[in-house]
């Protein structure tokens, strides 16, 4: 059994009830949103794919196979789970010329749902929302209920917490964090390589933070000392959280219980950041049918839909277990 939790307090009250996402892929589905358009020329060729049972990397790999570039060549805007449905930006350096024959085999593997060029390759956050349409089966919960429950989080938010996909499965991403040495994080190679440990880390760290905000009730509220407009949260770094005055001293206060994470962060010099404490979806829906409910909605970059389902049900995530 795994040492982490991996939960944190609700906002608006207990469960509503329980349900299962991701029993098949088509239930979760997530269609990103660029937010702004290209140019329509240059030499990057942005493709936008619907794929089912792969993950970003495995894509772009065989992009950068079929085009005959490098993988690090092939831009893509986030990384999406490979138990879904979703559609996703890429872009690789492909002449003109052979752009018809490169359609082609590509749309052998995928559905290409649209074309386009920039003159530059897409990188991570680059787009503005993700479009999430998720099905929950084998729901139990009484259906007024919830959906009062859900307008509440519509209109109030809910606790923007980082998702469980973040710490790998039973928090595997965190053990690893713990075992790394901090002496042998002195070059950028193995800095880079434990990014994926470092942020599971950072990302522990707020969660347990926010829900600390959430028991307190003061989660909507701006805290003296907070450099945003709107309530946000330390992404902690080298011994700093990216607040000012009292507020920064009570996140350090708090961070020195994870000694080891903060020395991993030290070692590497780690740039402090801060994060939204409160999450709003926006363009919401729901559908009802027997035994399951169908949400929909648009959160920002680096948001997660985990979050929002967790304010509403106690959800087993079937890709976990099946």
């Amino acid at each position: 059994m795994s040492q982490w939790s991996l939960q944190w307090p609700r906002a608006w009250g207990n469960a509503c009830g329980t349900g299962s996402i991701r029993v098949r892929p088509e239930d979760f589905q997530v269609s990103e949103l660029l937010g702004w358009a290209p140019s329509g020329s240059g030499e990057h060729l942005l493709v936008f794919l619907e794929k089912r049972g792969d993950n970003t990397d495995y894509v772009a790999r065989r992009l950068a196979e079929m085009v005959g570039c490098r993988s690090m060549d092939v831009g893509f805007c986030g990384r999406k789970d490979r138990h879904a449905l979703t559609q996703q930006w890429f872009s690789l350096p492909c002449p003109a010329a052979a752009e018809r024959s490169f359609l082609e085999q590509l749309s052998q593997h995928w559905r290409l749902v649209a074309v386009d060029r920039d003159q530059r390759k897409l990188r991570p956050g680059q787009h503005q929302a993700n479009r999430f349409r998720i099905r929950v089966h084998e729901l139990s919960a009484d259906v007024d209920t919830l959906g009062q429950r859900f307008e509440e989080v519509v209109e109030k938010g809910c606790p923007n917490y980082f998702g469980p996909q973040r710490f790998g499965h039973g928090g595997a991403n965190l053990q690893s964090a713990l075992e790394l040495n901090p002496e042998k994080l002195n070059n950028r190679k193995a800095r880079a390589s434990a990014g994926i440990l470092l942020s599971a880390a950072r990302a522990l760290m707020f969660n347990d933070w926010l829900g600390r905000r959430v028991e307190a009730g003061d989660w909507l509220s701006v805290s003296p000392g907070d450099p945003r407009p709107e309530p946000s949260g330390p992404l902690f770094g080298d011994d700093a959280s990216g607040a000012s005055g009292v507020l920064a001293e009570k996140e350090l206060e708090f961070a020195a219980q994870y000694s080891h994470f903060m020395t991993l962060l030290r070692q590497t010099r780690m740039q402090a950041a801060r994060r939204a404490l409160v999450l709003k979806p926006l363009n919401c829906s729901l559908e009802w049918a027997t035994g399951a409910v169908r949400f929909g909605f648009d959160l920002p970059v680096g948001s997660f839909a985990t979050s929002v389902l967790n304010e509403l049900l106690d959800i087993e995530d079937k890709s976990y277990t099946s």
